[in-house]
């Protein structure tokens, strides 16, 4: 019978692996907390609609990458290509905002987008995002910004770089949209298919093309930090000046857009040279009129995300054991794996890591799988044992052995384990 294998693009997380996950998933929970976030769970299926009104629908994500489908009430569903609207959909219908002015979130888990898959880039992707909302001021830009760098150095990423922009505003963003669109219609020629096609749909998109002859289109565009109002300029100028005031080092790159309709004034991006092309593994910016658009509040926001997948492609690889056993008791025949049954449940309920073999293998077969499960110890237990009273307690690391009366066994390690720690 054939083998059933995952989808293409959507990966297994092994055991070996998941130490690390788990490492970067507290870390976050640690350094998010440090900063005021607290964690939000929200649900991996939304109705389309939300993703629609929020990312755009002229957007490659809702045109071409989204898992939609129709349910059984004839109710279109889509596995969420991104956090930021789930966020902000559960903000405004448990008014978060009636609690208090500024609200801190974030959360972790998979997001889902049918692209090509490659080096960092699946189809089932996890990411944890960071969202700040009712908060205003360029400090609170800075501050977010701030807080990902302090987050990617305590989890071990030292080499990379960041770069900001400024978006505009909804007044002088129109001007500098229309510019770009005659700029790109005058050489249209000599842009991909693709963005012939953005010209008209979503003109900003180009920025983000990585053909060869896109790119050499965009170099020449105009600059949208020229187009800027005194408003959204003293905002960008105020940001860095922040930035600099807590060391942190960047790049304004004024060709760097999102990929997302929603967002305004400051975007920023990570990328890593341990990436290839596609090398960005974080992002966000400000989004003021997301939360009003989808029928909230007049509250601004700002947020990023950070790809899981990239950041552990990114980070230096540790050699550590895939797991640790506190102690593997052997059993060699009948009656001591009924001891050992016991043992082991009481052991483990106390908190000790403890593994036992059912089959009655050969002492050395058990040792052998004793040091697979990288045990401290290993408990021997046969025919010999139970006449004499006594087991045999092996260092497995040591080398060496001491006996413990079976009387009071448990206690008799636990005892062991308290000393140690």
């Amino acid at each position: 019978m054939e083998k059933i294998t995952a989808i293409k693009g959507i990966k297994d997380i092994l055991p070996q692996d998941s130490p690390a996950w788990n490492q970067i998933e507290t870390a976050a929970r640690r350094i998010f907390g440090d900063f005021g976030f607290r964690e939000i769970r929200v649900p991996i299926m939304e109705k389309t609609e939300l993703f629609k009104r929020s990312i755009g629908e002229t957007t490659d994500i809702v045109e071409k990458e989204m898992y939609t489908f129709t349910d059984r009430d004839d109710e279109l569903i889509t596995l969420r290509p991104e956090a930021t609207a789930c966020v902000i959909r559960a903000y405004i219908e448990h008014n978060m905002h009636n609690y208090e002015q500024v609200t801190k979130l974030y959360t972790l888990g998979p997001m889902f987008r049918r692209e090509r898959p490659q080096k960092g880039r699946f189809r089932q992707f996890h990411q944890i995002n960071a969202e700040a909302l009712g908060d205003e001021q360029p400090q609170c830009d800075a501050e977010i910004i701030f807080m990902l760098v302090n987050f990617l150095r305590f989890v071990g990423l030292n080499d990379f770089s960041l770069e900001i922009n400024s978006l505009g505003c909804k007044y002088c963003r129109p001007t500098f949209s229309r510019d770009i669109v005659a700029h790109l219609s005058s050489v249209e020629k000599n842009l991909c298919t693709n963005c012939q096609r953005r010209i008209r749909t979503n003109p900003l998109r180009v920025f983000d093309c990585k053909v060869d002859s896109c790119g050499e289109v965009i170099a020449n565009a105009p600059n949208i930090l020229s187009y800027l109002c005194s408003h959204c300029d003293e905002h960008f100028k105020l940001v860095r000046t922040f930035l600099e005031d807590l060391k942190v080092s960047y790049t304004v790159n004024s060709k760097m857009v999102r990929g997302l309709d929603y967002y305004t004034k400051t975007a920023f991006e990570v990328t890593s040279s341990n990436l290839g092309a596609q090398n960005a593994l974080a992002g966000g910016g400000r989004y003021d009129g997301l939360v009003s658009s989808l029928g909230g509040p007049n509250v601004t926001g700002i947020g990023f995300a950070v790809g899981m997948e990239r950041l552990m492609a990114s980070l230096p690889r540790k050699q550590e054991h895939d797991y640790q056993t506190d102690i593997f008791i052997a059993a060699l025949c009948e009656k001591a794996q009924k001891i050992a049954f016991l043992l082991t449940n009481e052991l483990r309920s106390s908190g000790i890591k403890a593994q036992t073999d059912y089959t009655a293998k050969s002492l050395k077969s058990q040792m052998k799988r004793a040091d697979k499960l990288n045990s401290s110890y290993t408990l021997i237990i046969g025919d010999n044992e139970l006449e004499d009273k006594k087991v045999q307690l092996r260092d497995m690391k040591a080398k060496n052995q001491i006996s413990l009366p079976l009387d009071n066994l448990t206690e008799a390690i636990k005892n062991i384990f308290k000393e140690k720690s």
